[in-house]
């Protein structure tokens, strides 16, 4: 008799348990699709960071190669772009310059040492 109360005891836990584990794993394939969905979408998105990473570093390494093999143009018209630009500035300046380089560099040089060999008294205030 006592074996056979165990045994309805034992079934009746059993049956709760596999009851209880049928509700668990409903939840838990939901879930795991869930963690399924968001794993893929995770993937595409670090996937398509590395193309744009990758290509990122493609295009300057092929810009890099060709400034090595001088066959990148934009530096050498930069380049002479800017020396144009200093030549061009240089001569309008000279044209245009109402002292000669002595008396510019001699107004200079004066204007310096006034400003520098003044000496100014610490008062001990801000501003006064």
């Amino acid at each position: 008799m006592k074996m056979r109360k165990e045994k309805i005891l034992l079934d009746v836990l059993l049956g709760a348990g596999l009851y209880l584990l049928d509700s668990v794993r409903d939840r838990v394939s939901d879930n795991v699709e869930g963690w399924s969905d968001r794993a893929h979408d995770r993937y595409s998105d670090l996937r398509g960071r590395a193309k744009d990473a990758y290509s990122t570093a493609s295009e300057r390494l092929s810009r890099a190669n060709d400034a090595l093999r001088h066959d990148d143009h934009s530096l050498m018209r930069t380049t002479g772009a800017v020396l144009l630009g200093v030549g061009v500035g240089v001569g309008i300046g000279m044209l245009v310059a109402p002292a000669s380089g002595k008396e510019t560099r001699d107004n200079l040089a004066e204007q310096m040492r006034d400003r520098f060999s003044e000496k100014k008294k610490a008062t001990g205030t801000f501003g006064g």
